[in-house]
Protein backbone atom coordinates (compact mmCIF):
# COMPACT_ATOMS: atom_id res chain seq x y z
CA UNK A 1 0.00 0.00 0.00
CA UNK A 2 1.48 3.82 -1.24
CA UNK A 3 0.63 5.54 2.15
CA UNK A 4 0.42 9.54 1.66
CA UNK A 5 0.83 11.53 4.92
CA UNK A 6 -0.75 14.86 5.36
CA UNK A 7 1.01 16.98 8.52
CA UNK A 8 -1.05 19.49 8.83
CA UNK A 9 -5.34 20.35 8.76
CA UNK A 10 -5.16 23.60 7.44
CA UNK A 11 -6.15 25.02 4.33
CA UNK A 12 -3.16 23.25 1.96
CA UNK A 13 -3.31 20.10 3.92
CA UNK A 14 -7.31 19.71 3.75
CA UNK A 15 -7.49 20.49 0.23
CA UNK A 16 -4.60 18.09 -0.81
CA UNK A 17 -6.24 15.52 1.19
CA UNK A 18 -9.60 16.08 -0.70
CA UNK A 19 -7.95 16.35 -4.11
CA UNK A 20 -6.00 13.20 -3.64
CA UNK A 21 -9.40 11.64 -2.55
CA UNK A 22 -11.20 12.87 -6.08
CA UNK A 23 -8.08 11.86 -7.85
CA UNK A 24 -7.55 8.41 -6.65
CA UNK A 25 -10.68 7.08 -5.54
CA UNK A 26 -10.07 3.60 -7.37
CA UNK A 27 -6.92 3.21 -5.77
CA UNK A 28 -8.15 4.11 -2.78
CA UNK A 29 -11.40 1.77 -2.45
CA UNK A 30 -9.29 -1.28 -4.01
CA UNK A 31 -6.89 -0.23 -0.59
CA UNK A 32 -3.63 0.43 -2.87
CA UNK A 33 -3.26 3.70 -1.26
CA UNK A 34 -4.33 5.54 2.21
CA UNK A 35 -4.59 9.24 2.73
CA UNK A 36 -4.07 10.08 5.69
CA UNK A 37 -4.34 13.56 7.60
CA UNK A 38 -2.20 14.55 11.12
CA UNK A 39 -3.81 16.91 13.10
CA UNK A 40 -2.90 18.70 16.26
CA UNK A 41 -6.22 19.61 17.12
CA UNK A 42 -8.78 18.03 14.83
CA UNK A 43 -10.44 21.39 14.55
CA UNK A 44 -9.93 23.22 10.99
CA UNK A 45 -9.54 27.13 11.54
CA UNK A 46 -10.35 29.72 9.13
CA UNK A 47 -7.96 32.47 10.35
CA UNK A 48 -8.61 35.46 8.36
CA UNK A 49 -11.63 35.44 10.24
CA UNK A 50 -10.31 36.53 13.36
CA UNK A 51 -9.33 40.52 12.29
CA UNK A 52 -13.05 40.33 11.88
CA UNK A 53 -13.68 39.54 15.65
CA UNK A 54 -11.99 43.31 16.14
CA UNK A 55 -13.76 44.52 13.54
CA UNK A 56 -16.76 43.02 12.26
CA UNK A 57 -18.35 41.82 14.71
CA UNK A 58 -16.93 38.17 14.20
CA UNK A 59 -18.04 35.52 16.33
CA UNK A 60 -15.38 32.83 17.00
CA UNK A 61 -17.86 29.81 16.83
CA UNK A 62 -18.39 30.61 13.35
CA UNK A 63 -14.79 30.47 12.60
CA UNK A 64 -13.95 26.54 13.39
CA UNK A 65 -14.88 23.39 12.45
CA UNK A 66 -14.26 19.77 13.21
CA UNK A 67 -11.81 18.80 10.24
CA UNK A 68 -13.70 15.52 9.81
CA UNK A 69 -16.62 17.05 8.68
CA UNK A 70 -14.66 18.78 5.70
CA UNK A 71 -12.75 15.63 4.47
CA UNK A 72 -13.82 12.98 2.03
CA UNK A 73 -15.09 9.73 4.53
CA UNK A 74 -11.93 8.07 2.38
CA UNK A 75 -9.00 10.26 4.00
CA UNK A 76 -8.19 8.64 7.62
CA UNK A 77 -7.81 11.77 10.12
CA UNK A 78 -5.46 11.18 13.06
CA UNK A 79 -5.81 13.83 15.76
CA UNK A 80 -2.14 14.46 17.73
CA UNK A 81 0.91 16.54 18.01
CA UNK A 82 4.13 15.65 15.56
CA UNK A 83 7.27 15.31 17.74
CA UNK A 84 9.60 14.34 14.95
CA UNK A 85 10.21 13.50 10.93
CA UNK A 86 12.67 10.95 10.14
CA UNK A 87 13.03 10.85 6.29
CA UNK A 88 15.81 8.32 6.49
CA UNK A 89 13.30 5.75 7.54
CA UNK A 90 10.35 7.23 6.22
CA UNK A 91 7.96 8.00 9.52
CA UNK A 92 6.74 10.90 11.50
CA UNK A 93 6.86 9.96 15.51
CA UNK A 94 3.76 11.55 17.31
CA UNK A 95 3.37 12.51 21.09
CA UNK A 96 1.27 9.68 21.90
CA UNK A 97 4.38 7.63 20.76
CA UNK A 98 2.81 6.53 17.66
CA UNK A 99 4.90 6.02 14.58
CA UNK A 100 3.15 6.69 10.95
CA UNK A 101 5.39 5.47 7.32
CA UNK A 102 4.75 7.23 4.83
CA UNK A 103 5.62 6.49 1.12
CA UNK A 104 4.75 10.41 0.28
CA UNK A 105 4.62 13.46 3.01
CA UNK A 106 2.98 16.61 2.37
CA UNK A 107 4.07 19.34 5.14
CA UNK A 108 1.50 21.58 5.53
CA UNK A 109 1.93 22.39 9.41
CA UNK A 110 1.57 26.81 8.84
CA UNK A 111 3.04 28.82 11.25
CA UNK A 112 3.38 29.78 14.38
CA UNK A 113 3.38 33.78 16.73
CA UNK A 114 6.34 34.18 18.99
CA UNK A 115 4.93 37.16 20.97
CA UNK A 116 6.65 36.17 24.20
CA UNK A 117 10.40 36.80 22.20
CA UNK A 118 9.42 40.80 22.61
CA UNK A 119 9.41 41.56 26.52
CA UNK A 120 6.75 43.14 27.99
CA UNK A 121 4.22 42.46 24.38
CA UNK A 122 2.14 40.49 26.52
CA UNK A 123 1.15 43.24 28.70
CA UNK A 124 1.87 46.18 26.59
CA UNK A 125 0.48 44.87 23.16
CA UNK A 126 -2.45 43.71 20.92
CA UNK A 127 -2.49 41.81 17.94
CA UNK A 128 -5.16 39.74 16.08
CA UNK A 129 -3.37 36.37 15.40
CA UNK A 130 -5.58 34.64 17.61
CA UNK A 131 -9.27 34.94 18.45
CA UNK A 132 -8.68 35.39 22.23
CA UNK A 133 -6.26 38.31 20.89
CA UNK A 134 -8.82 39.38 18.58
CA UNK A 135 -11.39 39.72 21.12
CA UNK A 136 -8.67 41.43 23.39
CA UNK A 137 -7.72 44.07 21.11
CA UNK A 138 -11.78 45.23 20.46
CA UNK A 139 -11.64 45.37 24.44
CA UNK A 140 -8.73 47.95 24.27
CA UNK A 141 -10.09 49.76 21.20
CA UNK A 142 -13.36 50.18 22.98
CA UNK A 143 -11.53 51.12 26.28
CA UNK A 144 -9.75 54.08 23.92
CA UNK A 145 -11.09 57.37 23.99
CA UNK A 146 -7.44 59.45 22.15
CA UNK A 147 -4.12 59.38 22.03
CA UNK A 148 -1.48 57.35 20.20
CA UNK A 149 -2.15 54.32 18.18
CA UNK A 150 1.13 52.61 16.63
CA UNK A 151 0.92 49.85 14.50
CA UNK A 152 4.09 48.17 14.18
CA UNK A 153 5.67 44.97 12.59
CA UNK A 154 8.19 42.58 15.11
CA UNK A 155 9.92 41.02 12.73
CA UNK A 156 9.53 39.26 9.29
CA UNK A 157 7.85 37.08 7.70
CA UNK A 158 4.65 36.94 8.94
CA UNK A 159 1.37 35.59 8.27
CA UNK A 160 -1.20 37.70 5.74
CA UNK A 161 1.26 40.63 4.49
CA UNK A 162 -1.47 43.12 4.20
CA UNK A 163 -2.89 42.56 7.52
CA UNK A 164 -1.34 45.76 9.64
CA UNK A 165 -2.57 47.75 7.16
CA UNK A 166 -5.92 46.76 6.40
CA UNK A 167 -6.04 47.38 10.93
CA UNK A 168 -4.32 50.85 10.10
CA UNK A 169 -7.47 51.58 7.52
CA UNK A 170 -9.63 49.74 10.05
CA UNK A 171 -8.71 51.71 13.03
CA UNK A 172 -8.93 55.37 11.34
CA UNK A 173 -12.11 54.99 9.49
CA UNK A 174 -13.79 54.06 13.40
CA UNK A 175 -11.93 56.42 14.99
CA UNK A 176 -13.90 58.93 12.86
CA UNK A 177 -17.28 56.59 13.54
CA UNK A 178 -16.74 57.47 17.16
CA UNK A 179 -16.15 60.85 16.63
CA UNK A 180 -12.34 60.19 18.25
CA UNK A 181 -10.18 61.04 15.04
CA UNK A 182 -9.32 64.90 15.82
CA UNK A 183 -8.15 63.12 19.32
CA UNK A 184 -5.96 60.25 17.82
CA UNK A 185 -3.20 59.95 16.20
CA UNK A 186 -2.53 56.78 13.87
CA UNK A 187 1.06 55.71 12.99
CA UNK A 188 1.92 52.97 11.10
CA UNK A 189 5.17 51.31 11.17
CA UNK A 190 6.99 49.50 8.30
CA UNK A 191 10.02 47.74 8.34
CA UNK A 192 11.41 48.49 5.13
CA UNK A 193 11.94 51.39 3.03
CA UNK A 194 7.70 51.70 2.18
CA UNK A 195 4.27 50.90 3.09
CA UNK A 196 4.93 47.31 1.86
CA UNK A 197 6.95 45.04 0.55
CA UNK A 198 5.84 44.97 -2.77
CA UNK A 199 6.57 48.16 -4.56
CA UNK A 200 3.02 48.47 -7.23
CA UNK A 201 1.06 47.73 -3.72
CA UNK A 202 3.00 50.28 -1.58
CA UNK A 203 2.35 52.72 -4.41
CA UNK A 204 -1.61 51.86 -4.13
CA UNK A 205 -1.45 52.01 -0.50
CA UNK A 206 0.96 55.04 0.22
CA UNK A 207 -1.61 58.40 -0.65
CA UNK A 208 -4.29 56.21 1.23
CA UNK A 209 -2.37 56.50 4.27
CA UNK A 210 -1.62 60.25 3.54
CA UNK A 211 -5.43 60.89 2.78
CA UNK A 212 -6.50 59.05 6.20
CA UNK A 213 -3.55 61.21 7.73
CA UNK A 214 -1.35 58.15 9.10
CA UNK A 215 1.62 58.51 9.56
CA UNK A 216 4.03 56.41 7.62
CA UNK A 217 7.34 55.39 9.61
CA UNK A 218 9.74 53.24 7.49
CA UNK A 219 12.72 51.30 8.19
CA UNK A 220 10.86 50.53 11.53
CA UNK A 221 11.91 47.28 12.94
CA UNK A 222 10.56 47.11 16.45
CA UNK A 223 13.06 45.85 18.89
CA UNK A 224 11.97 46.25 22.65
CA UNK A 225 9.29 48.00 24.61
CA UNK A 226 9.69 50.39 27.42
CA UNK A 227 6.05 49.99 29.39
CA UNK A 228 7.61 52.48 31.92
CA UNK A 229 7.63 55.73 29.19
CA UNK A 230 4.82 53.49 26.96
CA UNK A 231 7.35 53.88 23.91
CA UNK A 232 7.90 51.05 21.42
CA UNK A 233 11.42 51.16 20.28
CA UNK A 234 13.20 50.47 16.74
CA UNK A 235 16.25 48.57 15.85
CA UNK A 236 17.30 51.71 13.91
CA UNK A 237 17.07 53.84 16.93
CA UNK A 238 13.44 55.38 16.50
CA UNK A 239 10.79 55.64 19.31
CA UNK A 240 7.46 56.40 19.01
CA UNK A 241 4.85 56.97 21.92
CA UNK A 242 1.87 54.85 22.61
CA UNK A 243 -1.39 54.60 24.45
CA UNK A 244 -2.56 51.80 22.32
CA UNK A 245 0.30 49.30 20.94
CA UNK A 246 -1.00 46.96 18.02
CA UNK A 247 1.85 44.68 17.05
CA UNK A 248 2.48 41.14 14.41
CA UNK A 249 3.93 39.12 16.68
CA UNK A 250 7.61 37.37 15.18
CA UNK A 251 6.49 34.35 13.18
CA UNK A 252 8.29 30.66 12.73
CA UNK A 253 7.95 27.89 11.02
CA UNK A 254 7.03 24.62 13.45
CA UNK A 255 9.54 23.12 15.86
CA UNK A 256 9.81 19.66 14.94
CA UNK A 257 10.65 21.01 11.54
CA UNK A 258 13.86 22.10 13.21
CA UNK A 259 14.13 19.43 15.47
CA UNK A 260 14.07 17.03 12.56
CA UNK A 261 16.41 18.71 10.78
CA UNK A 262 14.11 19.77 7.79
CA UNK A 263 14.35 23.21 8.59
CA UNK A 264 17.09 25.90 9.58
CA UNK A 265 16.84 28.00 12.87
CA UNK A 266 15.96 30.44 13.90
CA UNK A 267 13.19 30.60 11.37
CA UNK A 268 11.98 27.16 10.34
CA UNK A 269 10.98 27.77 7.09
CA UNK A 270 11.33 24.79 5.02
CA UNK A 271 13.93 25.13 1.85
CA UNK A 272 10.58 24.81 -1.08
CA UNK A 273 11.10 24.49 -4.58
CA UNK A 274 9.77 27.15 -6.37
CA UNK A 275 7.76 25.20 -8.73
CA UNK A 276 7.45 21.54 -7.91
CA UNK A 277 6.81 22.68 -3.87
CA UNK A 278 9.52 19.28 -3.15
CA UNK A 279 11.81 19.85 0.43
CA UNK A 280 15.51 20.06 -0.24
CA UNK A 281 15.84 18.32 -3.06
CA UNK A 282 13.45 15.01 -1.53
CA UNK A 283 11.60 13.69 -4.24
CA UNK A 284 8.99 12.70 -1.58
CA UNK A 285 8.50 15.64 0.55
CA UNK A 286 6.30 18.68 -0.23
CA UNK A 287 5.40 21.91 1.47
CA UNK A 288 2.81 24.41 1.45
CA UNK A 289 1.29 27.23 2.56
CA UNK A 290 3.13 29.57 5.43
CA UNK A 291 5.90 26.75 6.15
CA UNK A 292 7.39 27.41 3.39
CA UNK A 293 10.27 29.63 2.82
CA UNK A 294 8.91 30.56 -0.77
CA UNK A 295 9.22 34.66 -1.78
CA UNK A 296 5.45 34.79 -1.52
CA UNK A 297 2.69 36.14 0.74
CA UNK A 298 1.93 33.44 3.60
CA UNK A 299 -1.85 33.32 3.57
CA UNK A 300 -4.55 31.50 2.61
CA UNK A 301 -4.85 31.96 -0.67
CA UNK A 302 -1.43 30.64 -1.47
CA UNK A 303 -1.77 27.40 -0.14
CA UNK A 304 -5.02 27.86 -1.92
CA UNK A 305 -3.59 27.75 -5.18
CA UNK A 306 0.08 25.30 -3.89
CA UNK A 307 -2.61 22.39 -3.34
CA UNK A 308 -3.62 21.39 -6.84
CA UNK A 309 0.12 21.39 -7.47
CA UNK A 310 0.77 19.19 -4.90
CA UNK A 311 -1.87 17.27 -5.59
CA UNK A 312 -1.59 16.48 -8.77
CA UNK A 313 2.05 15.77 -8.85
CA UNK A 314 1.84 13.32 -5.85
CA UNK A 315 -1.31 11.67 -7.92
CA UNK A 316 1.32 10.92 -10.83
CA UNK A 317 3.34 9.29 -8.88
CA UNK A 318 0.82 6.82 -7.75
CA UNK A 319 -0.82 6.12 -11.15
CA UNK A 320 2.87 5.83 -13.00
CA UNK A 321 1.20 8.46 -15.33
CA UNK A 322 3.37 11.22 -16.94
CA UNK A 323 3.34 14.73 -15.28
CA UNK A 324 0.95 17.41 -17.15
CA UNK A 325 3.49 19.86 -16.29
CA UNK A 326 1.34 23.14 -16.82
CA UNK A 327 -1.01 21.47 -13.77
CA UNK A 328 2.46 20.35 -11.79
CA UNK A 329 4.51 23.44 -11.70
CA UNK A 330 3.27 26.39 -9.32
CA UNK A 331 3.87 29.36 -10.62
CA UNK A 332 3.59 31.62 -7.71
CA UNK A 333 -0.34 32.23 -8.40
CA UNK A 334 -2.03 34.48 -4.94
CA UNK A 335 -4.91 36.51 -4.64
CA UNK A 336 -6.29 37.87 -1.81
CA UNK A 337 -8.66 40.93 -0.85
CA UNK A 338 -7.04 44.18 1.00
CA UNK A 339 -9.75 45.94 3.22
CA UNK A 340 -9.12 49.85 3.15
CA UNK A 341 -11.64 50.91 5.68
CA UNK A 342 -15.37 52.56 4.92
CA UNK A 343 -16.74 49.34 3.90
CA UNK A 344 -13.84 49.76 0.74
CA UNK A 345 -11.11 47.51 -0.69
CA UNK A 346 -9.23 46.11 -3.38
CA UNK A 347 -7.74 43.04 -4.85
CA UNK A 348 -4.23 41.57 -5.24
CA UNK A 349 -4.01 39.32 -8.17
CA UNK A 350 -0.21 38.51 -8.87
CA UNK A 351 2.56 35.37 -9.58
CA UNK A 352 6.22 35.09 -9.47
CA UNK A 353 7.01 37.15 -12.89
CA UNK A 354 3.76 39.32 -12.88
CA UNK A 355 3.35 41.75 -10.19
CA UNK A 356 0.10 43.26 -8.44
CA UNK A 357 -2.13 46.05 -10.24
CA UNK A 358 -4.33 46.46 -7.07
CA UNK A 359 -7.67 48.35 -8.76
CA UNK A 360 -9.43 51.31 -7.85
CA UNK A 361 -10.74 50.70 -3.84
CA UNK A 362 -14.34 50.72 -3.73
CA UNK A 363 -16.85 48.77 -2.40
CA UNK A 364 -17.17 45.97 -4.66
CA UNK A 365 -14.14 44.12 -3.38
CA UNK A 366 -14.94 45.02 0.27
CA UNK A 367 -18.11 42.94 -0.71
CA UNK A 368 -16.19 40.02 -2.63
CA UNK A 369 -14.19 39.96 0.92
CA UNK A 370 -17.60 39.77 2.78
CA UNK A 371 -18.69 37.33 0.42
CA UNK A 372 -15.35 34.75 0.31
CA UNK A 373 -15.73 34.67 4.09
CA UNK A 374 -19.34 33.72 3.85
CA UNK A 375 -19.14 30.92 1.28
CA UNK A 376 -15.62 29.32 2.41
CA UNK A 377 -16.45 26.63 5.02
CA UNK A 378 -18.41 25.26 1.60
CA UNK A 379 -15.80 26.05 -1.29
CA UNK A 380 -12.16 26.11 -0.48
CA UNK A 381 -11.41 23.33 1.95
CA UNK A 382 -13.63 20.69 -0.29
CA UNK A 383 -11.24 21.53 -3.27
CA UNK A 384 -14.09 23.17 -5.39
CA UNK A 385 -12.69 26.44 -6.31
Amino acid sequence: MDRILILGGGVGGTIVANLLSRKLRRQIDDQEVEVTIVDQSGNHVYQPGFMYITFGNEQEKNLSRPERSLIDERVKLVVDEVTRVDDTTHSVTLASGATLPYDQLVLATGSRIAPEEIEHFDTEAHHFYTAQAARSMRVALDAFSGGSIVVAIAGMPYKCPPAPLEVSFLIEAELRQRGLRDKSQVHFCSPIGRAFTIESVSDMATPVLEEKGIELHTFFNVETIDPARKVVQSLEGEELHYDLLVLVPPHHGAQFLIDSGLAPAPGGWLPTDHHTLQVGGRPDVYALGDTTDLPLSKAGSTAHFEAPIVAERIAAWVTGKPLNEKRANYTGRVMCFFEIGDGKGTLLRFDYDHPPHPPKPGRIWHLGKVLFNKTYWHTVPRGRV
